[in-house]
């Protein structure tokens, strides 16, 4: 296995078409769950389940699901683009506008046609992947004195990273999805993949192998600008 570091830089969204026929070998994907498994969690409550959707006709049926985007969403997207490269590198934290349709760049422009926009941000890729993971939660289990439950939250942060970090380092795509945990969504998700009412859906991630590398430009804070050494304004380690 590579350096920790390096799959920790690499890492990336894969907001790419996949290859629909290649499939993710069953061993690489019991890995990718067995990373999962030792993700670590709030008191060990190991408050998650994991739906494996691989079936072609499963899969064009939640590519098929209607959403409208919220307009807090596009609003407080908005606060977070760029609209160059030069401008992201500048700012170091942020995506570029580029890869979001006008309507949600660009103030007073109207909306594509809903089916084309789904088409183009979900029906597409969801088609084009291997599989998606579901990852779901139980919220009446929340995390001992966790307002919030925002340990358990975090936890299931730690679920998608080790999930995340294994898959890029067998070579596998992922991109998260988490416009199907919208509660919208959930509700059209729920059915076809018989999820209990009790359980939530955290988030989904496409899995598979990129047709074609993502065009992105990647940008992170330098270490000594997040910082603080014994006391905060104190930036850098000294």
């Amino acid at each position: 296995m590579r350096e920790l570091l390096t799959i920790i830089r690499e890492r990336h969204s894969a907001r790419v078409l996949f290859d629909p026929e290649r499939p993710v070998a069953k061993e690489d994907l019991r890995q990718i769950l067995e990373a999962a498994r030792w993700a670590p969690t709030a008191h060990n409550m190991q408050n998650f389940e994991i739906v494996v959707v691989d079936d072609r006709t499963l899969l064009a049926a939640l590519s098929n699901i209607q959403h409208e985007v919220d307009e807090v969403f596009i609003r407080e997207n908005y606060r977070q683009l760029s609209f160059s490269a030069e401008e992201l590198r500048k700012k170091k934290v942020g995506i570029l506008g580029a890869m979001f349709p006008p309507s949600w760049r660009t103030p007073g422009v109207a909306p594509i046609p809903h089916e084309e926009r789904m088409h183009a941000f979900l029906g597409g890729p969801i088609q084009k992947s291997a599989l998606l993971l579901f990852v779901l939660y139980d919220p009446g289990q929340r995390a001992p004195a966790s307002e919030g439950d925002f340990l358990g939250i975090m936890s299931l942060g730690c679920v998608m990273e080790n999930m995340w970090l294994m898959a890029h380092s067998l070579g596998i795509g992922v991109h998260i999805l988490s416009v199907l945990s919208a509660e919208d969504v959930e509700r059209q998700v729920k059915p076809l993949l018989a999820i209990p009412d009790r359980l939530k859906i955290a988030f989904a991630a496409r899995l598979g192998y990129p047709i074609a590398l993502p065009e992105s430009v990647r940008v992170r804070r330098e270490v000594d600008d997040f910082t603080h050494h014994n006391r905060y304004g104190s930036k850098g380690l000294g």
